[in-house]
Formats: C-alpha cells, structure tokens, sequence
C-alpha cells in the first residue's frame, strides 16, 4: 500500500496514477473527497483528512509501506510559515506513529538555507523535523522552479501585453513540469531503495531565463515580439495581492525571488541524467500555457 497525500494536486495526481497502472494498492488523501473521484473509479482508496491533522494523518499511515508527504499550497493564510509549521508537525507526528518505514517527501531547491527563501523555510523546516525521526528512510526531491508558476502569465500578458515578474530577465535557473516531479517520487516510492535520509534535486530538462522563456510563450501565442519586464517589489505587490494571495505570500514569494535574483537560493548538485528530467519548456507551453491562454478566448 502506498499512501499519498496532496492526491487532487499536480503532483501527487502524477504519483496516485502512476501507482494505480501499476496495479498496486493507493490510499489517496485529500481534505475534500470530492476532489479525489476520478482515482476512486479507477481502484483506489479515498482517505479525507486535513494536512494539519496529525490523528488523521496517523491513521491514514497506518498499514503502507510507503507514503509520498508534502505541505499543501496556501496562499490565501495570513500565517503562511505557521500554517507550514502546523502541517509538518502533522506529516512528522504520523511518520513516527504510524510504523511507516519510507517516505518521499516533496522539497524544494534552496531547502538547505535557513532563513531568507520565502515559502521555502516551511520545506526545510519539514526536512529537519523528519530527519530527526529514528528508523524511517526518507528521500528528499528538492525540485527546481515550476513551470507551472508561468502559468498566471497568460492573464498578465493579455492585461499587460507583456510577461512581467520580479526576477532578473538574464538569470537561468533550473524549471520543471510538475508532472515530472510526480514521476520521479512514484518511481523512488515503487524502487523503495533509499536507506537513511537522503536529498536529490529534480532539475528539469534545462535552465533557462525568463528572457528564453517569453520568446517561447510568444513564439506559441504568435506574438513573437512579446517581451519581459522586470517589475519592482512595489509595483508587484498590490497585483499579487488582486490576484488573490494574502500580503504574507506575496512578501515571502517576493523574499524568495530576492533570493534567486542574487543567487543565494540555487541548485547545489551539478546537472546529470539523474536529476534532469524529460519535459522542456517548449512541450510545456505547447500542452499546458496554450490552451490556458486560450481558455477564455474560447469562453
């Protein structure tokens, strides 16, 4: 049995699906059942529980051999750090309790800084409170960039008529499809040949600047002339803050781009076929940003 939390996400869909055509037992969690129906009808167990639920997660432990663990988006908190504090005391407590001996926990690049990496504090917070649980093996996939943080550019670029973020328009920095990092927990969770604790970074297909990535995004919208701007803190902040996350988010995802920006926040382990994975940009935007460009054209 493998137990997978964050089922109805981008990710922990990736690890239940791949699990299920394998044929083998999933137990999929999620706070809302509804949202778990589609890997119901194909054969596996629907579990609710709140990521913050240290009891229900205990229980919804119990019996696997394996779990795939990670701390649910919420950009809506007040508390963004207390609420990933609440949620990897809940995943720590139901590791020790529930006699579970291995764990793929979904990280992130920059998990090895203690302070000043916005959101991703609450990762390496979560990666010291499992490390510091005895007898379980645990595997660490420090994933780089998503792609899928592109995605809200296809509202921008129709209000704006260019891609506009807070990092530098010439920094590379490793992306990938989350689709990718599904894969590579679902095979570590089937392979179970990690012992200890141990990090490995997903890297993506290759690193890229968001210069590389406008001249793509407008190659497939067939504005090839579309350009990116590199906005400042307080020119984002109040139009993060209308697209619905709370202040507290914004600041911390703007402290992180502060972090990439500067390179106090990057890949530590050098690119090898290990840690690069197969899905480039140009598929991505093809399959993905396209027709989330296009979606309210066709609405």
């Amino acid at each position: 049995m493998i137990v997978v939390l964050g089922a109805s996400g981008n990710t922990g869909e990736v690890v239940a699906s791949n699990h299920l055509a394998r044929g083998q037992k999933v137990r999929v969690v999620a706070r809302r059942a509804e949202h778990l129906q589609s890997l119901a009808q194909r054969g596996a167990e629907v579990f609710t529980a709140d990521a913050t639920d240290a009891t229900a997660l205990t229980n919804a432990f119990r019996g696997a051999e394996a779990a795939y663990v990670m701390i649910p988006p919420n950009v809506t908190t007040d508390d963004v750090l207390g609420f990933q504090d609440q949620v990897s005391e809940a995943i720590t407590a139901a590791v020790r309790n529930s006699g579970i001996k291995h764990v793929v926990a979904l990280s992130s690049m920059g998990a090895d800084k203690p302070s000043g990496t916005g959101p991703v504090l609450g990762l390496h917070k979560l990666e010291q409170k499992l490390n510091a649980v005895n007898g379980i093996n645990v595997l660490f996939l420090r994933a780089a960039y998503f792609m899928e943080n592109t995605l809200s550019q296809a509202g921008v670029i129709r209000a704006m008529g260019s891609v506009v973020g807070p990092l530098a328009p010439t920094l590379r920095i490793p992306m990938i499809a989350t689709r990718d990092i599904g894969t590579a927990a679902a095979e570590a969770l089937s392979r179970r040949d990690f012992q200890g604790k141990q990090t490995r970074e997903l890297l993506g297909q290759r690193d890229l600047d968001y210069t590389e990535a406008t001249k793509i995004i407008g190659n497939a919208i067939g504005k090839p002339s579309l350009g990116y701007v590199q906005a400042a803190d307080e020119q984002l902040r109040p139009a993060l803050q209308q697209m619905g996350m709370s202040r507290n988010f914004v600041d911390l995802l703007l402290e992180m781009a502060t972090s990439l920006n500067s390179g106090y926040m990057k890949a530590l382990e050098a690119r090898t076929p290990e840690n690069t994975t197969p899905t480039s940009y140009e598929t991505f935007v093809t399959e993905e940003f396209l027709p989330a460009y296009r979606q309210p054209l066709s609405a």
